[in-house]
């Protein structure tokens, strides 16, 4: 099973791809990096390119699911989550444009999965993909390490789902 997480943005969305074998419990890297987009283009045109980028990644990557964060809004940064909602829109929409389903993950959830702690810096997330992934190098820049942990995510829960028929979330077990 193929599985394409995303870490939107309107000057940097981060994108990777990770397979799971039949039986695996661990994903394997098959592609990360990242779309950049203009800053100095309105917000408009940028949404707009983010979509015909994404569409062409998921139409060459072919993944089964895609997932992504849910937007998370902190009292000292809601202008981020305000602009983070609006690329999670065009990831939805490219994922239910082409009928995929769409698995979404609280930052937290994500960080504590690859790291042990939900509060982890962009560092650690780094470092964990690195080793995890046996990369040679810390994934350039921090989005494309946040991307690949999401899909990551999205492979592990799938991988549990498989063993044991229920579904592991950070909000308890449900059935699926």
């Amino acid at each position: 099973m193929r599985f394409l997480g995303i870490d939107p943005g309107l000057r940097i969305t981060g994108y990777a791809c990770v397979d799971l074998a039949p039986g695996a419990r661990e994903p394997t890297l098959v592609e990360a990096g990242v779309v950049r987009l203009r800053p100095a283009d309105p917000v408009a045109a940028r949404l707009r390119a983010l979509h015909e980028e994404l569409g062409a990644i998921v139409d060459e990557l072919r993944p089964h699911r895609v997932a992504v964060e849910e937007v998370f809004a902190h009292v000292k940064h809601v202008r981020t989550a305000i602009v983070m909602g609006h690329g999670r829109g065009v990831v939805l929409l490219a994922a239910a444009l082409r009928d995929l389903p769409l698995d979404e993950f609280a930052p937290a959830e994500v960080k504590k999965a690859l790291t042990g702690r939900g509060q982890a810096s962009k560092g650690q997330m780094q470092r964990a993909v690195m080793q995890q992934f046996s990369l040679r190098a810390l994934p350039e820049p921090p989005d494309v390490a946040d991307a690949i942990a999401i899909a990551a995510c999205a492979a592990r829960r799938h991988a549990d789902l498989d063993a044991t028929g229920v579904l592991a979330t950070g909000r308890g077990a449900r059935r699926q």
